[in-house]
Parts: structure tokens; C-alpha cells; sequence
């Protein structure tokens, strides 16, 4: 049986010579899991396209039996046109991923197949099914998992060199925040943890002296973590992932944050506004305790990459410059910015609907790079200008040599950090020579003086 498992192009920020590409992000666990769950009686022929990495003229592409994609919504619409080239061909396609599970109604008019929820069961049965010439329309599996016995993803599948982390892991799935804007308490229903034992054993597999791990919220159970981090600790690896600025409080998980290698998290700030914070219930951020907050991640030697949005209830077109200045003064080693997205399944979409603020559907808007909603404070076109701005400001030499600086005395610090803000660098050249928006006529070719910038 050959077995095409396709990730469509999400346009991750990446280096692009000719035809080499090197995407920023971790690999991604979806396909390389898929491929593991595949069960050895059904003998398969696995191939795996990632077409953030790899251009594939899908059309060429014929000696296939099933073809699988992963959709989240940002690339939904880009899932159902590939899908739309096999099922041409009388290819049955599988769709799943996190939108299909949100919108199963409107990915079941673009798929032989669609599965929701987890597929460590579902997919499994599935291949049983196709190859008994007995597939179903839909495969649902519920949220709720016992992660005890995961396979090891299939890494050799993935394209070489495309990633400048190659080797993703993860120990948990779920989160027990409820952020308004946030998909994962939608699709995760609860909090799950791997085996500290079967973690351990997958990360001996990997040659690499590095890591990263890509759950949302890693460190959010205190007993597992410490244990988890005490069994790091002895394999010298080093290793990056996500977590809240909560840790910070926590002097012991500090202390073995440092001792298992961890040297880079990406944190959602969000805002330096109390006011949005309340309002999509991320309450235990305080941005009065940003800074001290960074200086304790970088006493611990971890680089921080730090997520703030842009679109709040509350912000206003002076919230750009107010935003650029405060991540240049706390010292964030690498800043994020986005959009304010409000993804369908979310109750910030439902509470923007009924508020007919929401100004398309086209789903592969729905990136945090593009507006999709009317703002409160601004025009769409004030906000879209403000965000390109801020990447400008925040991105000049003299900011990225002020911010990462300071992290010399820190060693392997220094260079990630100078690197990863080139790389957004080069990220602000591609979005600065994209065609600006249409907002219903209103003029967005803004300056940097409509801001208020120094």
C-alpha cells in the first residue's frame, strides 16, 4: 500500500536559496506520528511532503492508494484544493487536524475520509478498514487519551536539512488555561502526560545533542515537571520548548529548568495591558512582573522568544510604539508579534460573530499575520500597518544588538538569540514586499510618523 501524508504550506518564516529551504519552526510530530501508528500488517509504502519545505507539483503524483492530509484552518483551504487533485484522480483522500475536527461538517464536502479528535486509534482502524475494502465516511476519536505506549515518531521520513530543529518530542498534550482566542482547550479536552520513562527512552534514540519540544504548556503540572526535569538532567542534552511566565515562581523549577538543559521557552506575554489580559482570561500573566520576569529566565541562562498580540478591545493605534518599547526595555531575547485571530470553536469567534465584527471566513487568512475582525480602537487598516511597523521597529540592527548584548556573558545564549532576530529580519523584508490589503477603500499606506515612533 503506498501512503502520501501531506502538510500543506503553512508559509513558516524560512531561509530560501534556490531550491534549498530551511524552515525556522521545529519539525512537526503530525506525519512522522501518523507514519508510526501505521501498523507493520498493513505494509506500507510511507512518503511524507511538508510543502512548507518541499515545492510538489501534486498534479505529477500518481502511484498513490491513499492520500492523508493534515489541515489546520490557517491551511484548510489549501488542504481541500490538494485534496480536490487526488479525488480528480479517484484517490481517496483522509483529511484531519485540528480544523477539521472543529469544522467536520465543512471538511466532509472535501474528503472521501475525515477523522476528528486523536488518531492513535481511529487511524489505525482506518488503514484496517481501507485495506478490507470496508472504509467509512468518518473516524471520531475522542480527546480523552492514555499516552502509555506511544510509538516513536518515524523521523527518518522527514525531509533532511528543512528544519532548524529536526528533533521535535513531546511529553504532554492539552492545557488547563481556558484563553479566549486559544484553540486548545476546544480540541484538548484535559491535560495528558507521558510516561517519564518513555520519554526518556524516545530522547536516547536521538542522536542530536538537541531538542525541542512542541506542547503548549509543558511545565504546567508541578510534581510531573520536576521529575521529568531530574530525568533530563543526566542526559547533557540541551533543549527548548513552551511554557507560561508562571515557572518564574517557582525558584525549585528554576533551579532544574537550568540543570536539564533547558536554554530557550517561548512565553506568551500577550500585552503589557492588564486590561486585555483579564479580558481573554489569561489572568496570571501581570506585566508589572515582565521584567522581573526576564531577568530570572536569564539568571537560569534560558532565551526567552516572547509572544505579543496586537487587536485587543483595548489597544489603540498608539499600542504599537508603546509595545516596541517595552520589549526593547525588559530585554526580550527574540519578540513575536501577531494579530489578534479569532479561530472558529473559540469564544472569542462566537462573541465577534454575534457582534458582526468579523470580516471574512477565507480561512487561510487566519495565520495571526492577517486581520480578520473589525477592531474596537482602530480601523483594520491602522492595525494590519501598526503590526507591520512594530516587526520593522523592533528589528533594526540597534534593537537586535541592544537586546541580545546584554546575553554575551551567557555563552551559547548569544548566538541563538542573534541569529533567530536575523531571521526575523529577513521574515520583515518578505511580509514588507507583500501587496497591502484592500480594507473597504481605507488607506493603509501608513509611515512611521502616523505611529508616533521615535
Amino acid at each position: 500500500m503506498n501512503i502520501l501524508l501531506i502538510m500543506p504550506n503553512a508559509k513558516i518564516h524560512a531561509i530560501r536559496i534556490k531550491d534549498f529551504t530551511m524552515s525556522f519552526r521545529e519539525a512537526p510530530l503530525t506525519m512522522t506520528t501518523l507514519a508510526a501508528l501505521t501498523p507493520d500488517d498493513i505494509n506500507a509504502n510511507i512518503r511524507i511532503i511538508d510543502e512548507s519545505v518541499e515545492k510538489v507539483d501534486f498534479e505529477k503524483i500518481t502511484n498513490v492508494d491513499l492520500v492523508g492530509i493534515s489541515a489546520m484552518t490557517g491551511t484548510s483551504i489549501r488542504a481541500y484544493q490538494i485534496a480536490k487533485i487526488f479525488r480528480n484522480k479517484s484517490i481517496p483522500v483522509v483529511l484531519g487536524g485540528v480544523h477539521v475536527s472543529i469544522n467536520p461538517e465543512e471538511a466532509e464536502q472535501h474528503a472521501d475520509v475525515i477523522v476528528t479528535g486523536f488518531a492513535e486509534k481511529s487511524w489505525p482502524k482506518l488503514l484496517g478498514d481501507f485495506k478490507n475494502g470496508q472504509m467509512k465516511k468518518r473516524y471520531d476519536q475522542d480527546c480523552v487519551i492514555d499516552l502509555v505506549g506511544l510509538p516513536i515518531p518515524r523521523r527518518d521520513l522527514q525531509k533532511k536539512f528543512a528544519y532548524m530543529s529536526p528533533n521535535t518530542v513531546s511529553f504532554t498534550r492539552g492545557c488547563s488555561n481556558t484563553c479566549a482566542f486559544c484553540t486548545v482547550p476546544i480540541f484538548y479536552k484535559g491535560y495528558y502526560k507521558r510516561p517519564i520513562e518513555e520519554v526518556i527512552r524516545e530522547i536516547h534514540t536521538i542522536k542530536s545533542n538537541r531538542f525541542v519540544v512542541d506542547d503548549v504548556n509543558l511545565l504546567e503540572d508541578r510534581e510531573y515537571s520536576l521529575k521529568l526535569l531530574k530525568a533530563l538532567a543526566p542526559l547533557k542534552k540541551i533543549w527548548g520548548g513552551l511554557a507560561t511566565i508562571k515557572i518564574v515562581q517557582d525558584k525549585e523549577m528554576m533551579y532544574w529548568l537550568e540543570k536539564s538543559g533547558c536554554r530557550y521557552l517561548l512565553v506568551g506575554f500577550e500585552t503589557f495591558s492588564d486590561d486585555s489580559l483579564n479580558a481573554i482570561t489569561k489572568t496570571f500573566n501581570k506585566s508589572s512582573n515582565y521584567k522581573e520576569a526576564m531577568k530570572i529566565f536569564h539568571d537560569h541562562g534560558v532565551m526567552i522568544q516572547g509572544c505579543f498580540i496586537f487587536g485587543f478591545d483595548t489597544d489603540d493605534k498608539f499600542i504599537f510604539e508603546k509595545t516596541v518599547e517595552r520589549v526593547n526595555e525588559i530585554k526580550v531575547d527574540i519578540p513575536r508579534y501577531a494579530i489578534y485571530t479569532p479561530y472558529p470553536g473559540t469564544p472569542l469567534f462566537k462573541e465577534l460573530w454575534e457582534q458582526k465584527r468579523i470580516l471574512t471566513t477565507n480561512w487561510s487568512l487566519y495565520d495571526t499575520q492577517h486581520v480578520v475582525f473589525q477592531p474596537k480602537l482602530m480601523t483594520p487598516g491602522e492595525l494590519y500597518q501598526g503590526f507591520r511597523m512594530a516587526y520593522r521597529e523592533t528589528f533594526t540592527i540597534k534593537s537586535i544588538l541592544d537586546r541580545t548584548l546584554p546575553s554575551l556573558s551567557l555563552g551559547s545564549r548569544f548566538p541563538i538569540a542573534f541569529l533567530g532576530n536575523l531571521a526575523y529580519n529577513i521574515y520583515i523584508n518578505r511580509i514588507n514586499k507583500e501587496p497591502l490589503p484592500n480594507f473597504s477603500g481605507e488607506k493603509v499606506d501608513f509611515t512611521k510618523e502616523d505611529f508616533n515612533f521615535n
